[in-house]
């Protein structure tokens, strides 16, 4: 498919009706019960996750997103009664995540704001208290002639508080609410704190979870483990852009969120490395492994790039340039990894999978089921081809549940 083909991609081609009851709003009791579609050679049936590694060739690698959840709504009261909500998205100073959630007194963040319109100039303040500790946590707007965010939507905003025992991680774990997707229709409850986050959740910074994950108990990874599976990380914080609707007529007019991924040297290593299969679970995976190709290039290109440039842009994969050996771009990756003596890839993506990409990496990806006309779906479309119609028509008429805690799907890549 060619460049101008790809932008025109009409995403009204890209839907199908989700009845409401179909959404699952709550998780089942157990992760590893829910169901599993298996699509393989254009063949679809049904399963149990429990049973996933039976499903999976030995000798596989599984990819998993370790990203945490934070709990990113803060709520102040104005003395008027009225509900401010800032929604924090991505640290802003500092900017690296782990430096800004051990700010202590002050740091400043990107955010999307509820109720915007009642939040004027003022400072907004707000009484928490810490294992018997009182701390006041302030919230101040950065004036527009200092901020530099992407979408215009969006507003810097710069916290401080008054005890500087705490760090902003910790005021955000007492005085922040958890971001559950908004098509959930209910707010979030005590136990979504737990539910809401994968087995193997370790790096704050997300405000939406890799769903696919939450499926995996510890019984499936001895599975795994028992029948010789390996497995590797990567982080990518997933952010609010992933429930975006693509509003435009075109996938042209939509601009994809750009995200932190971070990559450690001995992931790469293992891609490089294995021989069986490699299944990426969850879209996030996905992008983030497929992003590392692009990056590989641009170090082919110039070894000495600045990390400011290596980011993934939207586009870069539908540029008609030169192609080069996937697993030679890991290695441009490993050499310059060596050269600035760094264990882990730090950088971000904005990569937009759809019909028409070519993939790399990946044989088979875990996925949930997605919403219609959503850049999620689009990249199943990418991976599966037009079967994505058949498998979405398969999960509607046996009973799938839909969404973030939903059901889950292993789909091996439509090599037609």
């Amino acid at each position: 498919m060619k460049k101008g083909d790809i932008r025109n991609i009409k995403i009204s081609d890209f839907t199908y009706t989700l009845p409401d009851e179909k959404i699952a709003k709550y998780p089942l009791p157990e992760r590893d019960s829910s169901r599993l579609l298996i699509y393989k050679d254009s063949q679809i049936a049904g399963s149990e996750f429990s049973l996933l590694p039976e499903h999976l060739p030995e000798n596989s690698l599984l990819i998993f997103n370790n990203t945490r959840v934070i709990h990113a709504r803060l709520h102040f009261r104005k003395v008027s009664g009225a509900i401010i909500e800032i929604f924090c998205l991505s640290p802003y100073e500092p900017e690296d995540y782990v430096i800004n959630f051990q700010q202590r007194g002050e740091c400043s963040w990107t955010c999307m704001i509820g109720n915007a319109r009642k939040w004027k100039d003022e400072v907004l303040s707000m009484e928490i208290d810490i294992n018997g500790v009182g701390v006041t946590i302030n919230a101040q707007k950065v004036p527009e002639s200092d901020k530099s965010t992407k979408n215009n939507s969006d507003v810097t905003v710069k916290f401080t508080w008054d005890n500087e025992s705490f760090t902003f991680s910790e005021l955000l774990e007492v005085a922040g609410k958890l971001p559950i997707p908004p098509y959930l229709n209910r707010p979030a409850e005590e136990k979504d704190d737990e539910t809401y986050q994968t087995l193997y959740s370790q790096v704050e910074g997300s405000v939406a979870a890799p769903t696919a994950g939450l499926h995996f108990t510890p019984e499936v990874m001895d599975r795994l483990a028992s029948k010789g599976i390996q497995t590797a990380e990567v982080t990518l914080h997933v952010g609010a852009g992933t429930f975006k609707p693509v509003k435009s007529e075109v996938i042209a007019g939509h601009e994809m969120h750009t995200e932190f991924i971070s990559v450690p040297k001995e992931t790469i290593e293992k891609i490089i490395n294995h021989t069986g299969d490699l299944i990426v679970v969850g879209t996030t995976s996905m992008r983030t492994v497929e992003s590392l190709y692009y990056i590989g290039k641009k170090l082919r290109d110039n070894i000495d790039i600045e990390s400011c440039n290596l980011s993934v842009n939207q586009w870069d994969p539908y540029e008609e340039e030169e192609s080069v050996d996937p697993f030679i771009a890991l290695r441009f990756i490993l050499d310059y990894l060596e050269q600035t003596g760094q264990d882990q890839l730090i950088s971000a993506t904005s990569l937009m999978i759809v019909p028409g990409y070519i993939f790399h990496y990946p044989d088979a990806m875990i996925t949930n089921f997605h919403q219609p006309q959503s850049t999620l779906l689009l990249l199943v479309s990418a991976f599966a081809g037009d079967d994505w119609q058949n498998i979405y028509e398969y999960a509607l008429n046996n009973n799938f549940r839909f969404l973030s805690y939903g059901d889950s799907s292993l789909l091996w890549k439509n090599i037609k």
